[in-house]
């Protein structure tokens, strides 16, 4: 028999739509009530180990939906005595670094409400823990990792310093992340790519990451795919460059159509490679941009690892000569043991110490407890109040500013100062539909990128272990990689001493389609959005189920005995929209739509990635720094 993973399954998506379009503003109070079974003030309150579906959980979304679907909303709300200097709409990371912001610049007195829909803090940046046979085993369940640090602008850097990530820590992350463990910078370490084949997986060793670039051996890696050999030889043509497939172009042809032309299109009519081969290669671009190469120019494939410079002509074949070192040296990650939930958590404590009182900081944030009765107590200069859906925001004629909010039934509202809307961008026209038409219109433009982050704590890693990788690439399945969980031993985290420990698995799917027609990439975006609230937990279950069971089951492993907990986050507003050549103009200074759309109206601001078009943990942190100046200045 299977065991029974504790969880909360819910109707999918169209039966959600369906039956909150007959719910009056009242009775859809009554459905925003969080998952937690316990209230935020009780001690057992503690979101991080809930197992079953987490993300964009049920009651986080539900307010936020009628709202933009159907401009429904309560029509009162109950005033509350408190007034703050800044209200933050969003505890995710740049909701978080702009309280701190804020905090730094107007003194420790400032009073500062942050308030989020979900029932954890840190955005999709969060915290999946199990506990079994004594051991506390953490895996990543969004955001994943500082990528180049180096490179931050001085004001994300001094916000990392001040909550202890300094340039010394960030050395001992490197120094204490295993050299095989791939998620974790070390591109050049074993990894595989596995096939099903008759009802099981074929999986091939190696350091894929830099074969695909040509490093020596990938020839007869190629050569055990289980793909047909005309298939093998005209991969291995396109990684090694013994042809030149634009050879009919002149330079400045070759620059446009790297440049104009999808990299599929290329390796479908230039090279000649199947569907089912291009698989294999669109599994690293899903995960890394949350597309395929379909909607990626020939030139953003390559610039990101895809095989085929060496196959463009001799500029080609210079840069793809240099290719593995300059990859080299551009790919610098540091990551936590559970992702960069610890950065959030850095960041809650230093805004509320009292979370977790005993917590030294950096050092110890990964197997700190955290106190979450603590985040929302009267008295304290900054609040953090979840399960708190906000439905509008507006400047009054007492030059404040007016926050309407729902939570565990009840609208509520309070005033500010300022506010900084640190949610995504496509909700903020709903809830400030005073803002100016052209900058609505802005707002709406990006479409962020969704994402599936499952973890699945094993009873031990004896059958994972015979793997040979940390990492495994799945093309053809549903989760198109297979990783053991962060190894590293960071801020005093103890990973898995051996394979005869619990360990946890995690699982990455990138939803978005291929597109079948004219699609834009936006209207792609918006499909995989749909698949994600449309899954059911159980059908999430069975996918990772049978996975694991194909990969594994050769070396001994039984889903029915060794599975101990499934934890499935969902992640449909993911990614910040970025512009990708083949979708998107080259509009003139000031005017792209996230400088149109991040302008500040009054005394409300907006901090995202979103407004910087760019999915990174320091543009959240830029984004936050300008809303605060712009609201102190």
């Amino acid at each position: 028999m299977d065991k029974h993973i504790t969880r909360r399954d819910f109707l999918d998506g169209i039966a959600i739509g369906a039956g909150l379009g007959l719910l009056s503003p009242s009775a859809l109070l009554a459905q925003a009530t969080g998952t937690a079974t316990v209230p935020e003030t009780s001690a057992a309150y503690y979101p991080p180990t809930m197992t079953g579906l987490r993300g964009s959980h049920e009651g986080s979304f539900e307010v936020a939906h009628a709202l933009a679907w159907r401009g429904e909303k309560p029509s009162s709300y109950r005033p509350l005595d408190q007034h703050y200097d800044l209200v933050v709409v969003g505890a995710g990371m740049s909701g978080l670094a702009a309280a701190l912001f804020y905090r730094q610049k107007m003194g420790d007195g400032a009073s500062i409400l942050l308030l989020d829909n979900h029932d954890d803090f840190g955005g999709h940046a969060k915290r999946n823990e199990f506990h079994h046979g004594g051991r506390m085993v953490l895996s990543l369940g969004g955001a994943q990792n500082l990528e180049d640090p180096a490179s931050y602008s001085d004001e994300a850097k001094g916000l990392l310093a001040a909550i202890g990530v300094d340039d010394n820590f960030l050395d001992e992350m490197a120094a204490n992340t295993p050299d095989d463990f791939v998620l974790g910078g070390n591109l050049g370490a074993t990894s595989a790519i596995s096939l099903p084949v008759a009802g099981k997986h074929v999986t091939v060793t190696g350091p894929w990451m830099r074969y695909l670039m040509g490093e020596e051996g990938y020839e007869a890696a190629v050569k055990q795919l289980p793909i047909p050999p005309t298939q093998q030889d005209k991969l291995i043509s396109l990684i090694g460059g013994d042809r030149d497939y634009l050879d009919d172009l002149s330079l400045s042809e070759t620059y446009s159509y790297i440049n104009s032309v999808s990299y599929n299109q290329f390796v479908t009519e230039r090279v000649g490679l199947s569907a089912d081969t291009i698989a294999i290669l669109d599994a690293r671009m899903l995960i890394y941009y949350g597309f395929t190469g379909w909607n990626l120019s020939v030139m953003e494939a390559l610039a990101s690892g895809s095989p085929g410079f060496r196959a463009i002509g001799w500029v080609g074949k210079m840069v793809g000569s240099a290719g593995l070192a300059m990859f080299d040296s551009l790919v610098d990650l540091r990551m936590f043991p559970d992702g960069n939930a610890s950065i959030a958590r850095l960041l809650v404590h230093k805004l509320i110490p009292t979370v977790a009182s005993d917590m030294q900081g950096a050092a110890d944030v990964a197997t700190a407890r955290f106190r979450y009765e603590a985040l929302d107590r009267e008295g304290q200069d900054t609040r953090l109040r979840l399960n708190s859906t906000v439905v509008g925001v507006r400047e009054n004629d007492a030059q404040q500013v007016e926050i309407d909010y729902v939570t565990h039934g009840e609208a509520l509202r309070v005033t500010a100062d300022h506010c900084i809307l640190a949610c995504y961008n496509g909700l903020i026209p709903h809830l400030c539909p005073q803002l100016p038409e052209p900058q609505k219109e802005a707002l709406r433009y990006g479409v962020k990128v969704p994402f599936v982050y499952a973890n699945v704590l094993l009873r031990d890693g004896q059958a994972f272990s015979k793997l040979g990788a940390t990492l495994v690439q799945c093309p053809s399945d549903h989760f198109l990689w297979v990783s053991s969980a962060p190894t590293m031993t960071v801020s005093g985290y103890k990973p898995p001493r051996s394979p005869a420990d619990p360990m946890a698995v995690f699982m990455l799917a990138a939803p978005t389609p291929a597109p079948a027609g004219d699609e834009t990439l936006r209207d792609l975006l918006r499909a995989g959005r749909y698949k994600v609230y449309a899954t059911p937990f159980s059908t999430y279950e069975s996918q990772i189920r049978e996975q694991l069971q194909a990969l594994l089951g050769e070396h001994g492993f039984n889903h029915e005995n060794d599975i101990e907990a499934i934890t499935v986050n969902r992640i449909p507003h993911g990614y910040a929209y970025e512009y990708m050549s083949l979708e998107d103009p080259e509009w003139p200074e000031g005017q792209a739509p996230n400088e149109i759309g991040r302008a500040q109206f009054g005394r409300i601001s907006i901090a995202n990635s979103d407004a910087e078009a760019r999915a990174y943990m320091d543009a959240a942190f830029d984004a936050a720094w300008r809303a605060v100046n712009e609201q102190t200045s």
